[in-house]
């Protein structure tokens, strides 16, 4: 198999059109699942995936062909190469047409090898598992650890390398009708704490075995860090300064954007930041297509912090940079990984005995949008609902239907803990590294009674 290095260097030297884009990423991934209190499946997997961008210009027009091979045959390379030139030709003119960023020093890191992850990864989790499989309660489960390597090179000198590791478990316990879930994120596997999850599903197992039925309603909810994440992340992937300045999303106001309005009156900030701790991911654009929030024509910009709020007001939209030219904003390359926090300090244990009477979730799933205008947001609870009185959870309470927008909860949130890093439940497999505090709604709208168990 041919070198990804080698791979670049021969698509840009066959290149006949004015720029090229090469991005080639190799996955290596391991898989463990359980069901039933037993190892069912293993393994390990190998592959490829690399993508020719073209791009033919005609003055400050340019048309873009795409062209994405798993082919691991260097024969294969040339055919690639003129489909995405063929493509271009007969493409119509881009939107988001820029020139190409110009070349910076090579990444040190250019030549090196693509990462492995080994079944080995899940060493400790599978021991931690076998020790509970004696037990009465059922678990099922699923554990994926992923190292992609990325090459970016493009005919105007760049060239960037980036290896994502991307890690998370799930455990789903069933005991009678009950049923528990949790999960984590991880890069690595090596502090995921198995024997607490494990501990913390028979925990909610127990409050199961006293079922209340509640009536749908507004109630005082905590929501924990995972369904936070479920909400922000869906809030990020609004957050676009095309749509917000053409008055067709939530973040939409007369004459402009909502950019500096007030939500809150806590300090809360969402930010996304490739270098954050445990969290990090390219610090540059590496991008197949384009899209509202990000072009292939920035390909090798580079990517930085962004506060999407900031001490508790909005504070930054995405723009590639033909959107930033356009509406005399600052480019904003949207971020993979996805941060809220307060300075707050309390435990979501601790905010339950700080409540009088309401509800503690544990996930949220099936979220999807019922009015972009307002980012109004449907879905169900899921594995998990339970009754807080006086400080204690007395019992579990039936699933329900919610009906809340992001930007809503933000304004009416009226207590933030401290962040902590967290697998959101919904959109975990594209998008897994975040990082949340459970937050105290006073009014959380379940607009009627699921009968999903």
């Amino acid at each position: 198999m041919i070198a990804p290095q080698q791979l670049v260097e021969q698509v840009l030297a066959r290149a006949t059109v004015d720029d090229t884009i090469v991005l080639v990423t190799d996955a290596s991934e391991a898989a463990l699942r359980w069901a039933g209190n037993s190892m069912t499946t293993n393994g390990l997997s190998t592959s490829r995936s690399w993508t020719v961008v073209s791009i033919v210009r005609d003055g400050d027009e340019a048309k873009v062909g795409i062209v994405t091979s798993a082919s691991v045959d260097a024969a294969d390379i040339d055919g690639v190469v003129r489909s995405a030139e063929s493509a271009a030709r007969a493409a119509g003119p881009a939107s988001d047409a820029m020139p190409l960023l110009a070349a910076t020093d090579t990444d040190p890191q250019w030549e090196e090898t693509a990462a492995v992850t080994e079944i080995g990864a899940f060493e400790q989790l599978a021991q931690d598992l076998a020790m509970s499989f004696d037990g009465t309660d059922q678990l099922y489960g699923f554990a994926h650890h992923q190292l992609h390597t990325t090459w970016l090179g493009t005919s105007t000198g760049i060239r960037r390398r980036f290896v994502q590791p991307t890690g998370s478990v799930e455990i789903n316990a069933k005991r009678g009708d009950a049923s528990a879930w949790v999960g984590t994120s991880t890069k690595d596997f090596t502090d995921v704490p198995g024997t607490k999850m494990l501990e913390e599903l028979s925990t909610r197992l127990d409050w199961a075995s006293t079922r209340v039925e509640l009536p749908a309603g507004r109630y005082e909810t905590l929501l924990p860090p995972s369904a936070v994440a479920d909400l922000m992340i869906y809030l990020m992937w609004t957050m676009e300064g095309r749509a917000a300045e053409e008055g067709h999303s939530a973040l939409s106001a007369p004459g402009g954007t909502r950019i500096g309005e007030r939500l809150s009156a806590l300090p809360l900030t969402l930010t996304s930041d490739p270098a954050a701790l445990g969290l990090e991911y390219a610090p540059f654009v590496a991008t197949r297509s384009s899209s509202e929030s990000v072009s292939v024509f920035d390909n090798g910009l580079d990517a930085g912090r962004v506060d999407w709020v900031r001490e508790g007001s909005v504070h930054a939209l995405a723009y590639p940079r033909a959107a930033a030219r356009e509406f005399g904003a600052e480019v904003t390359v949207p971020g993979d990984n996805l941060i809220l926090d307060a300075g707050g300090s309390l435990s979501l244990d601790q905010m339950v005995a700080e409540t009088e009477r309401g509800l503690l979730l544990t996930t949220l799933w099936y979220i999807r949008e019922v009015d972009p205008a307002t980012l109004l947001l449907t879905g169900l609870t899921r594995d998990g609902v339970y009754l807080v009185e006086n400080g204690k959870v007395t019992g579990a309470v039936n699933n329900f239907r919610f009906n809340e927008s992001p930007l809503d909860l933000l304004r009416r949130v009226s207590q933030a803990g401290a962040t902590e890093r967290t697998l959101p439940r919904e959109w975990k497999d594209w998008f897994t590294r975040t990082a949340m505090p459970p937050l105290r709604i006073p009014d959380f709208h379940m607009s009627s009674v699921s009968q999903a168990s």
